[in-house]
């Protein structure tokens, strides 16, 4: 399947030029296409490190603008800057979804769309450019796209991991524990099934297309279930 724009678009919109063009293509490569043999690898371990360096770019730049902010104030505007929808909001604004390498089942069911593949491949690009230029070239990509939209996220929202373990601390209890119970389907398209356990508490199950999608559904059920959140959506 043919990317409907050209990679050296992306570099612009990135501001940053890779010399080691495999990393690129291996980080804009879905599970998807290695799963129909289209590609050898795709960006899942670059997912896990650019997970890694948005963190340290995100907390550096956080102890820069606030330098008088509390640690639970510069927790809650670390996750609301590092949680998957914002990873979203950036990918759609570069329109990475258009230069994703998918097989052809996936393009056509919409995965250029998709919030999660679109975060994941915006969190594997950033490991791309620090494993192709190090840290400070990540950093800069980090900040060049991160910044100009601090101020446009919504104060209150969080997302349901920040929000049940903000519960628990303030409690008293130890931090939610999460621990991966089950896993199903084809390699390219994963289910995995989480349990979030919290002292004092059932334990409480949530299924994703990541171990890290089935964490969150797992401590959203929690929140809903014990009433620290209000009805689901569908009540």
């Amino acid at each position: 399947m043919q990317r409907p724009r050209p990679i050296p678009d992306l570099e612009t919109g990135l501001g940053y030029s890779f010399k080691q063009h495999s990393l690129i293509e291996r980080a804009l490569t879905h599970a998807s296409a290695r799963g129909a043999k289209l590609s050898p690898r795709d960006n899942e371990r670059l997912e896990f490190i650019g997970d890694r360096v948005l963190g340290l770019a995100i907390a550096e730049l956080l102890g820069e603008q606030l330098p008088e902010a509390r640690e639970g104030e510069l927790a809650k505007k670390f996750n609301q800057l590092v949680r998957g929808e914002t990873c979203t909001l950036i990918a759609r604004r570069l329109e990475l979804g258009d230069y994703l390498f998918l097989s052809d089942s996936e393009d056509e069911s919409g995965g250029r769309e998709k919030d999660a593949i679109l975060a994941d491949a915006m969190e594997a690009l950033l490991a791309a450019v620090f494993l192709d230029g190090g840290f400070e070239n990540a950093r800069a990509v980090v900040r060049r796209l991160w910044d100009p939209i601090s101020d446009e996220l919504p104060e209150q929202v969080q997302d349901p991991k920040s929000a049940l373990q903000e519960w628990a601390q303030g409690r008293g209890l130890p931090l939610p524990r999460y621990v991966e119970i089950g896993r199903s389907g084809p390699d390219h398209a994963p289910v995995f099934i989480a349990e979030v356990r919290v002292k004092m508490n059932e334990p409480a199950r949530g299924e994703g297309p990541s171990k890290r999608a089935a964490e969150q559904t797992a401590a959203e059920s929690m929140l809903f279930r014990e009433g620290i959140w209000g009805s689901e959506p569908n009540e």
